[in-house]
C-alpha cells in the first residue's frame, strides 16, 4: 500500500507499507492515513529542513549494465521480481518446498507457473533426483495412459519394446503437470488413483509398480467452475487443492517491469552478440502502460522483437507487434463502430506508415503482412489509401 504525500510545491513523497499476505491492504487502510497526513508532513518538511534534497524522477533511463535487484538465492534463479506479489510468491514457495504436500500453482497464461515449480523442487529434498515436467494439453488422449505409465511390450499394436512411462521416471523426485484443467476426465480418474495409492500400472502389465512421486499441478484454468460444468473432477481438485499458489499477472506486478526489461534486453543482446542498448524513460513509460495480456511471455517477445529492430544505443520506442498496437489503440479510442473495410483500411495504413510507404521487398509491409505484393497493392488502390503514406 502507498499513501504519497507533499512537501511545498516541488517535494514529493510517499511512505509504503509492505506485506507477505496477498491483498493485504483495502481503502479503509488508507483511510485510517487521511487524518495524520499533516502530522507525516511536518515531520519530513523538519527532517529536510537543513538539506538541499534533490527528489529524482520515477522513471529513469534503465541500463542494462546496473545490477538487477532480483532474487538470486539458490533456487529462485530465473524469477525476477522484488514486488509486495512476488514476495507472497516466495515465501509461500519457502514454505511449501520442504514438505511432500501437493501444489497446485494458478495463473494466467505467461507469468511463469513452470519456473515456479521449478523453484519448488529445487528447494526441496527431491532436488537430486528428477524433475519431469508433462504438458497435459498436448498429450494426444489415446497415447496419454501409455505415455504417464508406461507399457510392457506386446501390449498394444505397435508396442514392439518396453517404454518406461512419465511417473516412472519421476520415481524419487518430482512430476509437473502443467495445464491439468486440460486433461481428459478418463486420464483424471487414474490419475486419482495413483495420487491415492501411491502405484502405477503400465498399459499390459500384470502387477502395479510401487512409485514415490512428489506432484505440482498448474492451470489458468478456474477449476471450480470446471468442476461445476463436470470438466473436471471434484475428488481429484480437493486432491490437488492442498497448497494452491497465485501468481500474479504483470498487470498486478507493474514495479517488476523494469528488471524485467534489463534482464531481457541483457539476454537478447548476448544472444544477438551486440552491446545492450539503454532503456529510455518514454520506452520503459510505454512497457508499464501496456495492457500486457500475455504477461512475461508476451513481455520477452516484445523486446526481442524492439531488439532486432532498434538500429541506435538507446531504445527510444518499443516495437509492439501490430497486432497488439491495434487492440490497444482500439480499447483507448471512444467508442464507434467501424465496417470491415474500415478495420482494413486503418490497418494497412498503419503498417504502410511504419514502413515509410514500402510496399514490397524486405521489411516491406506486404512481408509484415505476409500477403503477395501485387495483392497489397490492389488493396491499397481498392481503398483510397495510396495517397495518405508521407
Amino acid at each position: 500500500m502507498v499513501f504519497p504525500f507533499s512537501i511545498g510545491n516541488s517535494q514529493k513523497f510517499s511512505v509504503t507499507f509492505y506485506s507477505r499476505d496477498y491483498n493485504a491492504y483495502s481503502d479503509e487502510n488508507l483511510n485510517l492515513l487521511i487524518p495524520i497526513e499533516s502530522t507525516i508532513c511536518q515531520f519530513f518538511k523538519q527532517l529536510y529542513s537543513d538539506k538541499k534534497t534533490i527528489i529524482e524522477p520515477k522513471i529513469k533511463e534503465v541500463s542494462p549494465n546496473k545490477e538487477l535487484s532480483q532474487i538470486t538465492k539458490s533456487g529462485f534463479e530465473g524469477i525476477i521480481g522484488s514486488s509486495s506479489q512476488m514476495a507472497t510468491v516466495f515465501n509461500y514457495i519457502k514454505k511449501v518446498a520442504p514438505s511432500e504436500t501437493s501444489v497446485l500453482i494458478l495463473g494466467e497464461s505467461g507469468t511463469g507457473k513452470e519456473k515456479i515449480a521449478q523453484s519448488i523442487h529445487a528447494l526441496s529434498p527431491r532436488k537430486e533426483k528428477p524433475l519431469v515436467i508433462i504438458n497435459c494439453g498436448a498429450i494426444p488422449e489415446n497415447l496419454a495412459e501409455s505415455i504417464l505409465f508406461g507399457h510392457e511390450k506386446g501390449a498394444f499394436t505397435g508396442a514392439l519394446e518396453r517404454r518406461i512411462g512419465k511417473f516412472e521416471l519421476a520415481d524419487g523426485g518430482t512430476i509437473f503437470l502443467d495445464e491439468i484443467g486440460e486433461m481428459p476426465l478418463t486420464l483424471q480418474v487414474k490419475l486419482l488413483r495413483v495420487l491415492q495409492e501411491k502405484n502405477i500400472e503400465r498399459v499390459g502389465g500384470s502387477a502395479p509398480l510401487k512409485i514415490d512421486v512428489r506432484i505440482i499441478a498448474a492451470t489458468n484454468k478456474d477449476l471450480e467452475n470446471e468442476v461445476a460444468a463436470g470438466r473436471f473432477r471434484m475428488d481429484l481438485y480437493y486432491r490437488l487443492y492442498v497448497f494452491p499458489i497465485l501468481v500474479p499477472s504483470l498487470r498486478n506486478r507493474i514495479e517488476d517491469i523494469p528488471e524485467l526489461a534489463d534482464h531481457f534486453i541483457k539476454m537478447y543482446s548476448e544472444n544477438m552478440n551486440i552491446k545492450p542498448p539503454t532503456l529510455s524513460k518514454a520506452a520503459l513509460q510505454q512497457l508499464i502502460n501496456y495492457s500486457w495480456q500475455g504477461n512475461i511471455r508476451e513481455m520477452e517477445h516484445v523486446i526481442q522483437r524492439t531488439l532486432l529492430l532498434n538500429e541506435e544505443n538507446t531504445i527510444k520506442t518499443i516495437e509492439f507487434s501490430p497486432s497488439s498496437i491495434l487492440k490497444t489503440e482500439q480499447t483507448t479510442e471512444s467508442f464507434s463502430i467501424k465496417t470491415m473495410l474500415e478495420n482494413e483500411r486503418d490497418y494497412i495504413l498503419y503498417i504502410l506508415k511504419k514502413c515509410n510507404g514500402k510496399v514490397s521487398g524486405a521489411g516491406g509491409a506486404a512481408e509484415i503482412l505476409d500477403i503477395n505484393p501485387s495483392t497489397l497493392t490492389s488493396r491499397i488502390k481498392k481503398l483510397e489509401i495510396n495517397k495518405k503514406i508521407s
